[in-house]
């Protein structure tokens, strides 16, 4: 036996709060029986004899008469069974009607629809609580399509019911199913249906075009009329709540909708259907829909974000970075179920996996790295690029890089040492100094004079320059023929010749130079 608190929990949860029994069987653990016994009479009453009641000898009349008007007031049969005798009070009587009134009320008759094969789809959404990612709770959502003529289903789990999620889940049904029914039916969803009067129906714009686009006639059921479309309410939602969700632990949203995809290959589209005693998938005659069009639109979400001067940009309360020359620009943010694309106009930056986790930064890593190549301040400077390009191929570039930055980290000013190592370069070669180097990194010797008195304890230095090197690679490896200094020579004697035999022309002489002047013989 239930306690009152117990029974009067049951009363509210039905009546008040519209709660299904077999909602109300989990939530209270009892049996389908238990609740309808007390839905019926809220309180066992101890046995003993009937009582009596005044309006015993006019019950059969009262249900002839609510019979004739099931509307009838408490008060108009009040009036029919006064002459008749009844001298009772109203209240009893208005108990009495109002306890008998439902069990006379006729029962509405409908008529069974059987599409043909290709004829009808039926669409509709479902709410199935919510996925936690590390605390983040995200509405779960399933999306139901069911062919009317086999009942071949396709499901698929959402976190939007947004427009876009809408018609991306129609395109994937389409594609699974191989084709598009003539009609679509719908329970005035508010991404299909503008508005509803009566028979008058106004469908949203946009959802137009797609069904323009896909070539389907979209019908919407009467108001309050679920059943018209019966078939995905209780074959497709109300199926995937009793046979799929119970029992089952799901990861993340890719994780629940392979497990519904394997269920709708293995159970839902395999199963015997109690009503047309067939499995759906050999009923099912993808041969009788329509073709899909031969390119499929995108339907993305699409969004205008800003680049911040740190590189990231937002959506869905995550972060994603993009290359730093994107700064302070609008980028074109495309995004679906599974990843996250960002254009520039119709040019891919760069994609990601779809997070359905908040808070988190994607790719900062990546665009970070790239941006301390091209900042001006972690760029090598001139005189540092021409002592790498002295040393290249000599001694290797990682080992002279951590030498400088071992350089830079002592009290010594490092384009000081910079300096003095472009000159040791110029006295003993590139040779020399990068041997030196190695030897000074060995010995944790940081400075250009521990490198000079290396390369004075091996070697004299050079009086023959260094070849000079050139920007351009190309250049340095131009090949020219060696000239000969003589006819230069040549020319200038024979200039000098020419001066002397002119009349009037007196050369003038050094004062330093002691031998006498050239003859008119070639010295040549």
């Amino acid at each position: 036996m239930l306690t009152t608190e117990q029974i009067n929990d049951l009363h509210r949860l039905y009546w008040s709060e519209h709660w299904p029994i077999r909602k109300i069987e989990r939530h209270l653990h009892m049996g389908w029986e238990t609740i309808k016994k007390y839905l019926d009479m809220p309180a066992q009453t101890p046995a003993g004899r009937p009582r009596s009641s005044k309006l015993d000898p006019y019950k059969t009349t009262i249900a002839e008469l609510l019979e004739k008007d099931p509307s009838a007031s408490a008060a108009v049969i009040g009036q029919r069974i006064r002459p008749l005798g009844y001298n009772g009070g109203g209240s009893i009587l208005r108990q009495y009607v109002h306890a008998v009134r439902p069990q006379l009320k006729p029962q509405r008759a409908f008529v069974r629809m059987e599409p043909k094969p290709g004829e009808r789809f039926e669409a509709d959404w479902g709410h199935f609580e919510s996925l936690d990612y590390q605390g983040d709770q995200r509405k779960l959502y399933a999306f139901a399509l069911v062919d009317g003529h086999s009942r071949m289903q396709y499901l698929e789990f959402t976190h939007s019911q947004s427009f876009e999620t809408f018609v991306r889940c129609h395109i994937h049904a389409f594609q699974k199913l191989n084709g598009i029914a003539r009609e679509i039916w719908y329970d005035n969803l508010a991404t299909a249906v503008a508005e509803h009067d009566g028979r008058l129906v106004r469908f949203n714009p946009r959802f137009l075009a797609f069904a323009r686009e896909f070539n389907f006639y979209p019908r919407a059921c009467n108001q309050a009329s679920g059943w018209e479309k019966g078939k995905v309410e209780r074959g497709g939602i109300g199926y995937v709540r009793q046979n799929f969700w119970p029992l089952r632990d799901f990861l993340d949203l890719h994780d629940v909708n392979r497990q519904g995809r394997e269920w709708l290959d293995q159970i839902a589209n395999r199963r015997l259907h109690s009503e047309t005693r067939e499995r759906p998938v050999d009923r099912f005659q993808p041969d009788a829909l329509r073709c899909l069009p031969i390119i499929t639109p995108d339907y993305r979400d699409t969004v205008e974000a800003l680049v911040h001067k740190d590189m990231r940009l937002q959506f869905d309360g995550n972060r994603y970075c993009v290359p730093h020359r994107f700064a302070g620009r609008r980028l074109t943010l495309k995004a679906d179920s599974s990843s996250v694309t960002i254009y520039e106009r119709v040019t891919e930056v760069v994609s990601y996996a779809r997070s359905w986790r908040r808070g988190q930064t994607f790719g900062a890593d990546r665009f970070e790295a790239e941006l301390a190549e091209f900042r001006p301040a972690a760029k090598r400077s001139r005189a540092q690029d021409r002592l790498f390009a002295f040393l290249d191929g000599l001694c290797s570039k990682a080992a002279l890089e951590a030498y400088l930055r071992d350089l830079a980290d002592s009290d010594r000013s490092l384009s000081r040492q910079i300096a003095e190592l472009l000159e040791l370069i110029r006295q003993y070669g590139p040779d020399a100094v990068a041997d030196a180097i190695e030897k000074a990194a060995t010995a944790r010797a940081f400075g250009a004079d521990y490198v000079a008195n290396i390369l004075r304890q091996q070697q004299c230095p050079r009086r023959e320059q260094p070849p000079l090197r050139l920007r351009d690679p190309r250049l340095n490896e131009l090949v020219t023929d060696p000239l000969s200094l003589l006819a230069y020579d040549a020319y200038i004697l024979t200039s000098e010749k020419e001066s002397d035999d002119t009349p009037g022309t007196e050369t003038p002489r050094s004062e330093s130079d002691g031998h006498e002047p050239p003859s008119g013989d070639d010295p040549l």
